[in-house]
């Protein structure tokens, strides 16, 4: 119990520090994160050997690291909670669709499902870029295509549990439509373990956004992501290691807050009533 308090600290208060680095980026960023200065060029951070002018250093171009690093946080954030609204919309939908209609619509749905499930996203992701190129929307709500599978698994079975319940009858006799009774009768009472599901679906997303970013597939310059923070620094990380290794640290931190958060969440929900 107490582990899982302190994990549950750990992950709410890191969560909560990203949350103040991306909505206040602008405030704290001591300079504009494309601002160059080539006399402070690969200064190392305070503590380093470095000044404060720059805590955290500078990249080849003088740029400052840390101003860099909250921009990042904002886009990177931006996009894997965006993208995870997507998956939850389109995997709820489609799991409220075939529980609904039965017969051909059903087994339609379920046949994509499976397909998307059999793809490997990654694959898929390098596909639809090399072929449309790198817009940021595109690249937004090609992430949200990920996960949705699993969602729509999950409101689908618990749709269709929830069929078998008073409750749903009850809303029919009365005249609700299908679309009142399973937004505002089903979906509800389904909330709790959709919400886990994002919680498990958001690293994954955050994590395949840095390495589409890392290979130059993601977000392009002059924006500037963690992935491609990563990815611009690995050149240097022999002579200036705090390029690439600050914005890995967040994201492996962030990704992994995440995940026990969403782990708690489940272990909490699944724990039997006394």
């Amino acid at each position: 119990m107490k582990a899982g308090r302190l994990l549950l600290w750990f992950s709410a208060g890191w969560l909560a520090l990203m949350l103040v680095a991306a909505l206040g980026a602008g405030y704290l960023a001591p300079y504009a994160y494309d601002a160059l200065d080539l006399r402070q060029r690969l200064a190392p951070p305070a503590g380093l050997g470095g000044g404060m002018l720059h805590p955290l250093g500078t990249d080849d171009l003088g740029r400052d690291m840390l101003s860099r690093l909250l921009v990042s946080i904002r886009i990177s954030l931006t996009i894997a909670f965006a993208s995870t609204a997507i998956a939850m919309v389109i995997g709820t939908t489609a799991g409220f669709l075939a529980a609904h209609f039965r017969g051909w619509i059903e087994q339609a749905l379920l046949v994509l499902i499976d397909l998307q499930a059999a793809i490997p996203f990654m694959i898929f992701a390098l596909a639809v870029l090399a072929f449309f190129g790198n817009d940021l929307l595109l690249f937004v709500v090609l992430m949200g295509f990920h996960g949705w599978e699993k969602i729509a698994r999950i409101a689908r079975g618990l749709a269709l549990s929830a069929g078998g319940q008073g409750y749903v009858a009850a809303a029919g006799d009365l005249g609700a439509g299908p679309v009142r009774i399973y937004l505002r009768h089903v979906l509800p009472n389904m909330a709790g373990t959709l919400i886990v599901s994002a919680t498990l679906n958001f690293p994954e997303i955050m994590l395949i956004e840095s390495g589409l970013s890392f290979l130059g597939l993601g977000v392009q310059p002059p924006l500037a992501s963690l992935g491609n923070m990563v990815g611009y620094g690995r050149d240097y990380l022999e002579v200036a290691p705090w390029i690439p290794l600050l914005p890995a640290l967040v994201i492996v931190t962030t990704a992994l807050a995440v995940g026990l958060l969403g782990d708690l969440l489940r272990d909490r929900l699944d724990a039997p009533l006394a």
